[in-house]
């Protein structure tokens, strides 16, 4: 499931393609270009043109074309970036274990024979041509102190709903949202609020250390709590029984001994 360290990794992985003419571009599936645009419209804005930068909001991978368009790639739960027949992962939690051609949604083609693929065998991501970032909060990897106390303030959503919301915080998932909150010792269900400043301090730091920590992992999957996330897991650090609990439409394990 793509959350973002997965995207930071097809980020990487779209630097590739930087400086290399497009010859033309694959739209398959009318329904995953979005945003009012379609498959002549890509076609017309980039072929001819070259990539010139590759960045990340949150989840939303961000290619910048010469001419100016930018092309804004979202993954869903299981799309994968593939650029030149390499993937930036592998293997995600909840996707398939095969290939099928049918699941390469959108690519482009350079004219020196590179290909750029997304490929989602669950169809819930998309592609859109300069999209609105304006409903996107700071990046989760790059977020400050201050800025993050103040997504939380005044907040009576649980902790965990609070990291989820994207316009709060954007590139925090389930994975990573479970992760840092055990890391941190805070519970999911606390409202937002009520963490005291020295909490905050806390919670920012786990959250920048957990980010850099499954970026280089590989993947929010490679997290310390995540083989224990099961029914009748323990929690890594004390042993306790882990709760299973829904929170903002998720399910969430944790520690209620030394998460408060």
């Amino acid at each position: 499931m793509p959350e973002l360290p997965e995207v930071e990794r097809y980020r990487q992985l779209a630097e590739r393609t930087v400086d290399r003419t497009i010859a033309s571009v694959v739209s398959p599936d009318p329904w995953f270009v979005k945003g009012g645009a379609d498959g002549p419209a890509l076609d017309r804005a980039l072929v001819g043109s070259r990539f010139v930068g590759a960045r990340r909001i949150g989840k939303l991978l961000l290619l910048e074309a010469g001419r100016g368009p930018t092309v804004g790639i979202r993954f869903g739960m299981t799309g994968t970036l593939v650029v030149d027949g390499d993937a930036g992962i592998e293997q995600l939690l909840y996707s398939p274990h095969r290939h099928d051609p049918a699941w390469d949604r959108w690519a482009v083609r350079f004219d020196d024979g590179g290909t750029l693929v997304v490929r989602d065998p669950r169809r819930l991501g998309g592609v859109s041509l300069d999209p609105d970032v304006s409903g996107l909060g700071p990046d989760a990897a790059t977020i400050g102190l201050a800025r993050l106390a103040q997504a939380l303030a005044g907040s009576a959503a649980p902790l965990k709903a609070r990291l989820l919301n994207q316009s709060c915080l954007a590139g925090v998932g389930n994975l990573i949202a479970d992760e840092v909150l055990w890391r941190a010792g805070l519970s999911p269900v606390r409202p937002a609020a009520s963490l005291s400043r020295n909490e905050v301090r806390r919670l920012h730091r786990h959250l920048g250390r957990t980010i850099d920590d499954l970026i280089e992992r590989g993947g929010s999957h490679r997290g310390d709590l995540m083989e224990q996330r099961h029914p009748g897991g323990i929690c890594p650090r004390d042993g306790t029984a882990l709760a299973r609990t829904t929170v903002g439409g998720r399910t969430s394990w944790w520690c209620p001994a030394h998460q408060r």
